[in-house]
């Protein structure tokens, strides 16, 4: 006999594995599902966490002395195109919808990490032992960061805006605060019927964003 949609089994939440859980991890749960759903909700949660949360990203830089990403800079161990790399992996946390600016300047010799990065309260570097560059005794680094709101990925091409000033150099903009997920679909048990789905769900973010405000 065919099941009308109100027999259909379906959970009521996603329930959070509490003994693993951390600020940056989660596992979920969620059962039964009929089956096949499973893998539809699965994929639906995958594709909507990682695409559609709003995150925070560097979306330009200027670089004193740099005119394009090619560019090399006396006393700096790294040429342009490695330290806009670096910067790429900075992971942000921004507490306002506006675009703000962060300055990084430092003279050598020594490392210069996300750590030297200036920044109001509006911003929270989420990962300041990130390596920027390397600065021998006569090296000196000045950049200009711009950090905006967004969702998923934007290359450098849209970053462009009509106007930028010269030396200016747009960057790609990684912005989902999910870092990763996971899920894999097994059976579960609904009195004896054993022909159901269970979702397990996984959950990495940059410390953004907890696994949990994720899916609430």
């Amino acid at each position: 006999m065919n099941k009308g949609i109100k027999d259909f089994q379906l959970p009521m939440r996603l329930e959070l594995e509490k003994e693993t859980a951390s600020p940056t991890y989660g596992k979920f749960t969620a059962e039964p599902f009929e089956r096949g759903f499973g893998t539809t909700v699965g994929n639906s949660l995958r594709r909507v966490l990682l695409s559609s949360l709003t995150g925070a990203a560097v979306t330009s830089v200027k670089i004193e002395g740099a005119f394009h990403e090619f560019s090399t800079l006396p006393g700096v161990a790294e040429d342009v195109t490695i330290i806009i790399l670096n910067v790429k992996n900075l992971r942000l946390k921004l507490h306002t919808d506006k675009s703000k600016a962060m300055r990084l300047k430092k003279k050598g010799p020594g490392e210069v990490s996300a750590a030297d990065i200036q920044h109001d309260a509006d911003i929270t570097i989420l990962n300041p032992e990130l390596h920027i560059a390397t600065l021998d005794k006569d090296g000196m680094l000045d950049i200009e960061l711009i950090v905006k709101p967004g969702r998923g990925y934007v290359p450098a091409e849209r970053n462009k805006e009509e106007g930028l000033p010269i030396g200016v150099i747009p960057v790609d903009s990684i912005f989902s605060p999910i870092k990763r997920v996971n899920f894999h679909v097994e059976n579960a048990r609904v009195g004896r019927v054993t022909d159901y789905d269970k979702l397990n769900l996984e959950i990495w973010t940059d410390g953004s964003i907890t696994p949990q405000e994720a899916v609430s």
